[in-house]
């Protein structure tokens, strides 16, 4: 068969391989090795429309196929912890640490770095709490795009939909730690991977807070996906250490911020959760070193014991009931705190006497507080009834109680208020 009547890019590629004879206008001397599932040889002047074509082609089930035994050691470590908790310092050393003693090739991710006032120009201005979740997933979108470029051998390709200024900054992140060339074809959207990241065992480092369950769980589904290792570091930094070196940054963040983190922080649970088994918390950067074994054990178990991709049904039933419980959590909360604005709002226009308002707010503020709670310890109390929960039923019920409440504050002309 000619090199002009083959028709199927896969079966093309497969026989670049076993041909022993140059593309017309290619010579020999110009062939090198692509590393894809298998398939050796590939004529360099080919590399980038053989890349594009099967970046496009690769799935998350061929990227799967392409890590067969033997293959690179790939593994993701998630930072956990109130800001100012020490993860950043720590991820650095880190680092430095497993590249000197471990030869591995070690990329740490700092979402602060990369997601920096990417919607707005004013530096004082903040994305809302949605548009942060949707900044996060798209950046789990730019770490598959990198970590399937270094399964399969391929460059990387720059996804279509994109913030054009986050990709800028992920870009250089990897840049900057030598884990794609800076001689990139950045402007055909190609980037090519280096040595260092395809030749060695490859841990990529993400600090963030993480203070939910369901943050961390969207980073185990990628190493699922592709069949990689999974860890988790929690620092379990006091409350008060962490104001106070907030304090001395340079930009520091609001201490309201890092107060309502530490009441929302869902720490690593691995009794209870069974895909938060690879988890260490570190109590002090000065403990960190005695706990440098356990570390090195945990991280060398993640790179060795990659995920399957097909989890145990009941594992995974129990998971997703965990993450649904924590998405209507969040909406229970938004909720809650409008109807309990509302109902004051319109006490107030029923001229109620300020210290009977300043009961009910407390009231109303208790019922939904222990709500909530109930919420997260699985509806032992208010709605022990049900074997599933959905929001409507948790509105029903809380102006059911709420109503009980107002009650007590008000004639029995006002009773339906």
């Amino acid at each position: 068969m000619t090199w002009e009547t083959a028709t199927s890019h896969g079966f093309w590629i497969r026989r670049l391989a076993l041909s022993s004879t140059a593309p017309p206008g290619g010579a020999p001397e110009r062939w090198e090795t692509l590393r894809v599932r298998g398939w050796r040889t590939v004529p360099q002047t080919m590399l980038p429309a053989a890349s594009v074509f099967l970046s496009s082609m690769k799935t998350g089930e061929d990227a799967r196929g392409a890590r067969s035994e033997g293959s690179q050691n790939l593994g993701l470590c998630v930072l956990c912890g109130l800001p100012a908790a020490g993860k950043s310092t720590f991820a650095r050393a880190l680092r430095h640490r497993l590249q000197l003693e471990q030869g591995w090739a070690v990329g740490v991710v700092a979402y602060d770095d990369v997601m920096p006032n990417v919607f707005l120009e004013e530096v004082t201005a903040r994305p809302l709490p949605s548009q942060w979740k949707l900044l996060r997933q798209e950046l789990l979108k730019y770490l598959e795009c990198f970590l399937l470029a270094v399964i399969t051998g391929c460059q990387m390709s720059a996804p279509p939909s994109r913030t054009q200024a986050m990709w800028e900054d992920f870009i250089t992140c990897l840049k900057d730690q030598d884990l794609i060339s800076s001689a990139a074809l950045e402007a055909q959207s190609q980037y090519l991977l280096t040595k260092t990241a395809v030749s060695r065992p490859l841990l990529l480092i993400l600090d963030d807070n993480f203070y939910y369950q369901s943050m961390r769980y969207e980073v185990y589904q990628l190493a699922r996906k592709y069949s990689l290792g999974f860890c988790q570091l929690f620092f379990d930094c006091s409350l008060e250490t962490c104001l106070q070196r907030n304090g001395r940054r340079p930009q520091p963040l609001p201490a309201e911020t890092i107060h309502l983190m530490g009441g929302k922080i869902e720490k690593p649970n691995p009794e209870k959760n069974a895909w938060e088994h690879n988890s260490l918390t570190i109590q002090s950067l000065a403990c960190a070193s005695e706990a440098s074994l356990k570390l090195t054990d945990l991280l060398l178990t993640a790179l060795e014991n990659p995920i399957k991709c097909v989890e145990d049904d009941v594992e995974q039933k129990e998971t997703d009931r965990i993450i649904c419980s924590t998405n209507v959590l969040h909406q229970a909360d938004q909720t809650l705190r409008r109807i309990v604005s509302q109902t004051m709002k319109e006490a107030k226009d029923k001229q109620v006497l300020p210290y009977n308002l300043k009961l009910l707010a407390e009231d109303l503020n208790k019922l939904k507080a222990e709500f909530l709670e109930d919420l997260r310890q699985g509806n032992k109390k208010y709605l022990c009834f049900q074997q599933t929960v959905d929001l409507s039923d948790v509105i029903s019920f809380f102006h059911f109680k709420k109503d009980n409440i107002v009650q007590k504050y008000f004639s029995k002309q006002h009773k339906n208020f």
